[in-house]
């Protein structure tokens, strides 16, 4: 799939591909630090064809970054008002994410899904609620 975009998109060669995770509609990408720019650029075209191919959301997320950077990447666009880490009575701890909704905008993604991409790729527990 990314080698016949390739030969369209001949930034693509350039890109450190690490793996792809699969969760309900929504597939996770993740790529090498700095190739993010090179996977969103072509003003969206690319992400629109692996969308296309594979019928499903795609989100884009950089290897070998910090939890913030990894979360803000997971959520984009919305923006993050707070992260914080719950201890659970279990001894277990779940990262608590409140993102700033927009009005009126429905939410650009699967919060269920972005959950067990969170679970797969870092295994993050996430909490994830909204402030106004």
């Amino acid at each position: 799939m990314l080698l016949s975009l390739e030969e369209k998109y001949p930034s693509l060669q350039n890109v450190f591909f690490h793996r792809a995770v699969d969760a309900d509609r929504t597939l996770a990408v993740i790529v090498g630090v700095g190739d993010v720019p090179r996977l969103l650029g072509y003003g969206g075209k690319i992400i629109k064809a692996l969308s296309e191919e594979t019928g499903k959301a795609v989100r884009i997320l950089e290897h070998g970054v910090d939890d913030r950077k990894f979360l803000e990447d997971l959520f984009a666009p919305l923006s993050i008002v707070t992260i914080n880490t719950i201890w659970l009575p279990d001894g277990t701890t779940e990262t608590r994410v409140i993102l700033k909704k927009r009005r009126g905008s429905h939410l650009p993604f699967d919060v269920k899904a972005l959950k067990e991409i969170a679970r797969k790729v870092r295994t993050i527990t996430l909490r994830v609620e909204f402030a106004d």
